[in-house]
């Protein structure tokens, strides 16, 4: 492998499978802690995967800061693996529905929390359901943050906030924002001139494999750079199954989530000649090639 392979980046937003956007009715935060905690195995399943590949995939964990809280050794337990920490907030409250002085706090409070447990800087952020907008980047950037990675850019889903990245000087996947700060987007495809969400999730688990990997081959074809988002209640069978979800929010919540630890271990098996690095060992690859 050189220096000059396509890079994938896997990216994992630690969360508990209760805190959920399409839960939510069932599962406010008032009670979150009355919930079983699945997240420690779940993530830890997710570890072992990526160890069976000799140490040469390493993933960013955007964890959130009410997971880091009660489960520091979690958060130091990936770092330990290899692995970067990076926020995913606190609350998991969408951002463009918090006051502006909230969200500056949970973005600090995030922070420093992971901070605190690692003993190192945290460089990057990712927005709750990728709720961003011009503003809010900036409030990312105010809080000492080096990269954002919430810009998606597929319009159907109403959760997802905008930004204008036209002007905007990209080298491979990276926009920048500013001289001291960078967006990493979701990997979508874009064909006639209809953007198509290719960058994980639920779409990862309803596309058949064989079609999302030939995506992301047309994605690496034109950024040399492609961008997996999961979570870990996505692999996690065995969690709790809510009684009286029905319709869209089950299905989108439950499809396939028996298949997706298999599905992740043939798409690293099937780009083996891609590098697989942090979101910051990614960016710094850009700076120094």
């Amino acid at each position: 492998m050189t220096p000059s392979a396509p890079v994938i980046l896997i990216t994992i937003d630690v969360e508990e499978w209760f805190q959920v956007e399409n839960l939510r009715p069932w599962f406010p935060p008032d009670q979150w802690d009355f919930q079983s905690s699945r997240v420690e195995s779940a993530t830890k399943r997710l570890l072992d995967l990526f160890d069976s590949f000799d140490n040469s995939v390493r993933v960013t964990f955007f964890v959130l800061g009410w997971v880091a809280q009660r489960h520091p050794n979690l958060v130091s337990y990936i770092k330990k693996r290899g692995h970067e920490i990076a926020s995913h907030g606190y609350n998991h409250l969408l951002n463009y529905q918090m006051k502006r002085e909230v969200l500056k706090e949970d973005l600090s409070r995030s922070k420093q929390l992971l901070e605190d447990i690692t003993g190192e800087p945290v460089a990057g952020y990712r927005a709750p359901c990728f709720s961003i907008d011009k503003d809010i980047l900036k409030a990312i950037q105010d809080a000492g943050y080096h990269y954002d990675s919430s810009y998606n850019s597929f319009a159907g889903n109403g959760r997802y906030g905008t930004i204008d990245t036209s002007g905007m000087y990209q080298r491979g996947m990276a926009l920048q924002i500013s001289s001291k700060f960078i967006e990493l987007p979701i990997s979508n495809i874009i064909t006639m001139g209809q953007t198509i969400p290719w960058g994980g999730g639920g779409y990862f688990r309803l596309i058949p494999p064989v079609f999302f990997r030939s995506g992301i081959r047309h994605i690496l074809n034109r950024e040399k750079a492609y961008m997996l988002y999961l979570h870990p209640w996505e692999l996690d069978p065995a969690q709790p199954k809510v009684p009286h979800i029905r319709n869209l929010p089950r299905f989108r919540h439950y499809l396939n989530i028996a298949k997706t630890h298999k599905r992740l271990r043939e798409l690293i098996l099937t780009f083996r000649y891609c590098r697989f690095l942090t979101c910051s060992q990614y960016i710094h690859s850009l700076r120094t090639c």
